[in-house]
């Protein structure tokens, strides 16, 4: 694998940043300077416990950088990799006091991001070999821990997932709330999503424009409008499908809500282009990964 999969390197070192200074508080490792001397060297290796898709290897290896420039950490595997229980993924050395102290923001970076990259796997893996799903891309939210969605977009790519907008600065996503806002102070006839179109392009000239559909009335109303994408919102795979025909192609349907890791191969069946799935970051269990002493 590549660092294509690598966050930007200011996210990683302000993410660790403020795991260490929420880790060391003021006086540091109080338990590793009381039991180890100043001059010990120590050999970790990095180990699967169980199966899973590797990621967080570069918040890994920052975390040791920022602890300590002498401790040097060797990858056996890179973010984006199967992994077997029992597998070893690298090799961290250096003075023991060191590579003890960065030992638990280390694995806590390497065991959440792992645990998206391969809850994203497996709903990737879902929806491969699925009859008229073959085009369907799995996408996350923006439903990420607040300071790290950087680090767990990045996990979600080495799942094989894709990203949706990373940022509300990306892309203009018209949704209920602000539907129910011109709705209330229009006080006329007619399409608001109509509207919302009309005064997203006018506002932001070239940016991608995606309409929230709760029923099929309002995407016929997105199609006419021209929307880029339209997001329908708790339908079931049926009236999915249905949705898929509506629109023939322009614009794209992108699924979100209702979707389980049991339903999204439904989804993909249905003839959805996206579907967008707020558990890859929000609810994705720990990989558990351990670093062993020699």
């Amino acid at each position: 694998m590549t660092g294509d999969f690598d966050p930007p390197v200011t996210a990683i070192r302000e993410a660790v940043g403020r795991a260490l200074a929420e880790d060391l508080g003021v006086l540091g490792d109080l338990t590793s300077t009381a039991l180890i001397p100043g001059d010990a060297l120590g050999t970790g290796h990095f180990v699967a416990r169980a199966p899973g898709v590797l990621a967080g290897t570069a918040a890994a290896t920052e975390v040791f950088a920022q602890v300590d420039p002498a401790v040097t950490l060797t990858w056996a595997a890179a973010d984006g990799d199967t992994v077997a229980a029992g597998q070893h993924l690298g090799t961290v050395t250096g003075p023991l006091r060191s590579v003890l102290t960065a030992e638990r923001a280390a694995l806590n970076f390497l065991g959440h991001l792992s645990g998206i990259a391969t809850l994203t796997r497996a709903h990737v893996d879902a929806i491969t070999s699925v009859a008229g799903g073959g085009g369907c891309k799995i996408r996350d939210t923006r439903k990420t821990t607040p300071g790290l969605r950087a680090l767990e977009k990045a996990a979600v790519r080495a799942g094989g997932g894709a990203n949706h907008r990373g940022n509300l600065s990306d892309a203009v996503l018209v949704k209920d709330n602000h539907l129910r806002y011109l709705e209330g102070s229009r006080g006329a006839s007619g399409s608001t999503i109509a509207e919302a179109v009309d005064r997203a392009r006018a506002r932001w000239p070239g940016a991608v424009v995606e309409v929230e559909c709760d029923t099929l009335d309002q995407l016929a109303e997105a199609k006419a409008a021209g929307a880029d994408l339209a997001l329908v919102d708790n339908m079931t795979p049926a009236e999915v499908a249905k949705a898929v025909a509506l629109a023939d192609g322009a614009p794209p349907i992108e699924v979100s809500g209702r979707v389980t890791l049991a339903t999204v191969a439904a989804y993909a069946a249905a003839g959805a282009d996206l579907v967008s799935v707020g558990a890859l970051t929000h609810s994705a269990p720990v990989l558990d990964i351990a670093l062993d002493l020699e």
